[in-house]
């Protein structure tokens, strides 16, 4: 089995009166080597923050630069090299996500085709230069599959641990989840299918808003978190499930 490794790889607050939130990212460790989900905020953006991520994007999330919370720093303090990063699980291209992919240029990048071709279209949500490195990509499009009767598409690790895309688009357009077998449970890593866990259970919360202005397409957004409120109430002992961003899932 999988062991997993939940580490912190960066953190986003717009103005010191407003909530700091967190980049909680998840380490993959098998025989096999290690994957990443997801890489927050990484060496080059703090190196380069402006070239990479730009000064509108950094002041309108709030990005902190801090390399001890790089996911560089978080694997050499859990014994690992860089080099030991086979995979890097992506739920979608925002910068804060994939901050940390150049860090690890010998890692396959796992990551829907809808994801890659919105990323390729030119928003300027997406940064280009978190790609320039040119990485290896697998990618994507059949998603086939369903689990726990989302539509999903099994990642290619050679792992023992199954591990899924599982569709939760909104945020953008090929937004994805995380599934990751644990014997006869599952960890399903969210994304930003929600920013707080409330959202599930709180329909007017105020961050709600603040989602919606993020959303590709606020329908989407409201479905994924639909999908997720129904999966919380029937499989609440089969699966646990957390977001990226929520301060208070990170234990």
């Amino acid at each position: 089995m999988v062991k997993i490794h939940h580490i912190n790889c960066g953190s986003l607050q717009r103005d010191p009166a407003s909530l700091k939130v967190l980049c909680h990212c998840l380490l993959l460790e098998d025989a096999n080597g290690l994957a990443l989900v997801d890489t927050g905020i990484g060496v080059q953006d703090i190196l380069y923050p402006l070239e990479r991520i730009g000064k509108v994007t950094i002041d309108q999330a709030g990005f902190n630069f801090d390399r001890s919370d790089t996911a560089v720093s978080k694997l050499n303090n859990l014994g690992f090299r860089e080099d030991e990063v086979k995979h890097c699980i992506i739920s979608h291209l925002d910068p804060d996500h994939i901050g940390g992919l150049a860090d690890f240029p010998q890692a396959t990048i796992h990551v829907s085709a809808v994801e890659l071709q919105s990323f390729l279209t030119g928003d300027p949500r997406y940064r280009p230069q978190q790609l320039a490195h040119q990485p290896l990509l697998k990618i994507y499009t059949d998603f086939n599959e369903s689990w726990f009767g989302l539509t999903a598409q099994r990642v290619v690790l050679n792992f023992e641990s199954a591990v899924y895309l599982v569709c939760l688009p909104g945020h953008t357009l090929g937004h994805c989840g995380i599934a990751v077998q644990q014997k006869d449970k599952w960890l399903l890593y969210v994304g930003d299918a929600y920013y707080l866990r409330d959202e599930l259970f709180i329909a007017d919360h105020p961050v709600n808003e603040l989602a919606a202005l993020a959303a590709m397409d606020n329908k989407l957004r409201l479905e994924s978190l639909k999908k997720l409120e129904i999966l919380v109430q029937a499989y609440r002992r089969e699966i646990e499930l957390f977001g990226y961003h929520d301060p208070s899932e990170f234990k």
